[in-house]
């Protein structure tokens, strides 16, 4: 989207974790196309700047750092209120996957890892945000889990249990942030992203002959879920997940 094709700010200001590429910079590229300014965080510096340029340095602002620093997430607050004045949309999009196989051999310290970055870190962005700007001022926000929470998911085990962690998340801060700040997650099944490449790579037309709508997820699909459920449209939905998985669950019960 060229400066000149890019339409007025809408007045609004999201953070989203995990933005550099795939999922998180999809949903942030939403939302800038939309007007909004955002926050994007990430781990590598050069792609958290390339991801910022692309989206625009007048829109975004990059924040690198381990999504489970609480010093980086209070920096990555504070470059929204600093920066915008406003934190009206948190979309906690930051995760890790580092393990494949089955859950009796799982190494525990491994385990505690995954928790870290993908629960505890989103509920440390949350509470942040609810302090610095929402719990006055109301707002949005949204978690990505993963269909994998919400059903059994062999060989990522640990990835799963974190996600079924972040969708009982959501409900409890949607009952604790009502009625001013919705909070509701997104459950994708498996999207084109460096992220869920081995999931893919080399099979890709066999991984998705599987999906009644024929194709693997793109980041933009979940990017338009998310801004939805940040959307004025979205204002009697909290506490829920929203299911973007090309149809696969309905396979569930074929066989």
């Amino acid at each position: 989207m060229t400066a000149q094709a890019r339409p007025e700010l809408s007045g609004k200001v999201a953070l989203v974790t995990g933005a550099s590429r795939g999922i998180g910079y999809g949903i942030a590229e939403a939302l800038v196309a939309r007007g909004d300014r955002v926050v994007i965080t990430g781990r590598g510096e050069e792609a958290l700047k390339e991801a910022v340029e692309r989206l625009g340095a007048d829109r975004a602002v990059g924040v690198p750092g381990k999504a489970h620093d609480e010093v980086h997430q209070a920096a990555a607050v504070e470059a929204a209120m600093d920066g915008f004045g406003r934190l009206d949309f948190l979309v906690n999009n930051a995760g890790t996957n580092p393990v494949f196989g089955p859950i009796a051999d799982l190494d525990l310290g491994v385990a505690r890892k995954v928790f870290e970055t993908n629960v505890v870190s989103a509920l440390g962005f949350a509470q942040r945000s609810w302090h610095a700007w929402q719990k006055e001022n109301g707002g949005a926000i949204v978690n990505i889990a993963s269909i994998a929470g919400v059903s059994a998911s062999p060989f990522i085990g640990a990835y799963g249990m974190s996600k079924a962690a972040m969708v009982n998340l959501t409900l409890q801060l949607a009952h604790e942030f009502a009625p001013l700040v919705r909070v509701n997650a997104i459950a994708p099944a498996v999207v084109k992203t460096k992220f869920a490449q081995a999931l893919y790579e080399g099979r890709e037309a066999e991984a998705a002959a599987s999906y009644p709508l024929g194709r693997l997820g793109e980041p933009e699909d979940i990017g338009g879920a998310a801004a939805f459920l940040t959307s004025s449209q979205s204002e009697w939905i909290t506490g829920q997940t929203l299911v973007v998985d090309g149809g696969i669950f309905l396979n569930a019960g074929v066989g």
